[in-house]
Parts: structure tokens; sequence; C-alpha cells
């Protein structure tokens, strides 16, 4: 049996989140310079406010826990063997220190810090913090999910199950546009509204406010966009799994090919797939 760290006061991890991203990205934000935007890959973009926000985020973080160890998405998309320590039994500080980067850096006001405390390939606890909208919603395993907002302190609370037609939700452009054609030719079947931010710590943050219905993810599913994420949302109530055999989601692989699903429960998932299946 793996030994489980003691977790942190979440207080202090999101004073941490608050006061990093007050120093290092807001003050940035509409104000970055041409050397302080780089790309990584063709459309994928770095800031300097990713760089530093990361560095200061690990420093203050570490100290929280005994032994951990942090994984970056920076330092990991330039040394994917940190990941490996996602699977073992050290507790390991997941973080994407500006989630939504390519809106930021076109001034779009869409983004947030996600941190998320992992232990043997599990999320124990979880934090998605919105700086410009200066709230944080945090979860720790059995213990419900919270936000803090500038009206106080309240519980989450997925959305309820309402049939897939009066459904609004995320998709990705492709399965978006299909959906969306299906719907103007006279498709009653298929989702109400469907929308993409490009950040997927604000989407986490709507599906566990009961803003969003459903999320669908494609692709390279990275660590550091989903597992806080899909601890938030569950502790709300909400629903999520691996198109592919309906399997939990888990952080243990580092980034893995695949389909993640969330909705409000179990049967609204399955109605989802279905429907996404037979476009």
């Amino acid at each position: 049996m793996t030994f489980q760290s003691p977790l942190p006061d979440s207080k202090d991890v999101i004073d941490i989140m608050e006061r990093v991203a007050a120093r290092e990205i807001v003050p940035r934000f509409r104000h970055l310079a041409e050397h302080d935007i780089n790309e990584k890959n063709p459309g994928d973009l770095v800031t300097t406010a990713d760089i530093e926000a990361e560095r200061a985020l690990a420093r203050e973080l570490s100290p929280l826990v005994p032994e951990s160890v942090v994984v970056g998405e920076e330092e990991a998309e330039t040394n994917p063997s940190v990941l490996a320590a996602l699977a073992g039994p050290r507790p390991v500080w997941l973080i994407d220190p500006l989630d939504g980067t390519n809106n930021f850096a076109h001034g779009k006001p869409c983004f947030a810090v996600i941190v998320a405390l992992c232990q043997a390939g599990q999320t124990r606890a979880a934090w998605i913090h919105d700086p410009l909208g200066g709230v944080t919603a945090w979860a720790m395993e059995g213990e419900g999910a919270w936000i803090h907002e500038p009206g106080g302190l309240r519980r989450l609370s997925a959305a309820a199950p309402v049939p897939v037609s009066e459904m609004e939700g995320s998709l990705g452009s492709g399965l978006r546009k299909r959906l969306t054609a299906k719907r103007e030719a006279g498709d009653t079947t298929t989702p109400a509204r469907l929308v993409r931010y490009r950040c997927a710590g604000q989407e986490y943050l709507d599906l566990a406010r009961g803003r969003l219905h459903f999320a669908r993810y494609g692709g390279r599913l990275k660590p550091w966009d989903h597992a806080a994420g899909v601890l938030i949302h569950r502790e709300a109530g909400g629903f999520g799994a691996l198109t592919e055999g309906q399997a939990p989601y888990s952080p243990r692989s580092g980034v893995v090919r695949g389909t993640l699903l969330l909705a409000p429960d179990a049967n609204t998932w399955d109605a989802l797939h279905r429907v996404m299946n037979g476009v």
C-alpha cells in the first residue's frame, strides 16, 4: 500500500495561487512585448507569464507537502521524463501555470491557473483559479467541491440532468460543426448550444458551477489540463470517463491519447456518447 501524505491546508494553496497570479500573470495581460511570446510548436504559444508563474508556483508550493515533487507543464514539454513521477509514490504538484495561453497572448480574458496534488497515479486535491474573476474552485477527495467568490464561499454543484436536446456544452471544432449542422437541419436530438473556450480551466469551472452540462476532450489528453478539473467536477456531483471502455480518467500515464467526456451523471453520459458517436 502506498503511503498517502497529509493534504495541505487549501487556504495556503489558494493564497499562493492568487499571489503568483497577481504578481506574474495579471500585470502582463495585454502588456506582452514581442519577446515575451514564443511558439513551443506551430500555434502552441508560451509566454513569459507561463514560465515565471510556473517557477514561482513550484518554489512556493513544494514546502507545503514534505517530499513532494513538481511536474509543471512547461518543464514537461521540454523534459517529458518528469511525467514518470505521476505514477510514483511521492506526492506530485501538477501545475498548469497559465491555462489558455493563446487567449492570454491575444488579450482575451479567458485563462486560468490550475494546480493538482497527485499521488500514486490519482488526483487527491485540486484547485482552479481565475485571476481576472477573482474566484478559486477546489476539491479534496471525498470532501465535495467548493468555490471562493467575491461574495463568499459556497459549495459547487454540477448541472442537473436534462435531455440532450436541452444541454449546453463544449466540443472541439469538427464535432461541433457537424452537430450544429444537424441541429440547423431540424434534428432536435442534438445539444442546444455548443461552445469552446480554448481554456480547459474555465470550462471546468463552468462545469462545476452548473453553467455547462458537458465537455468532450479528444486527442492528446494532458494531465495538467484535466487532473484537477475531473476531480472538482466529480466532487461537484458530475460524472466523467474515457469513452474507451468508460474507464475513469487518471493522470498516472501522463500525456495519453483518448477521449474524455464529462456529463451531469452516468445516464446523460451514455446519451451524449450515443449522440456523438452517431455523427
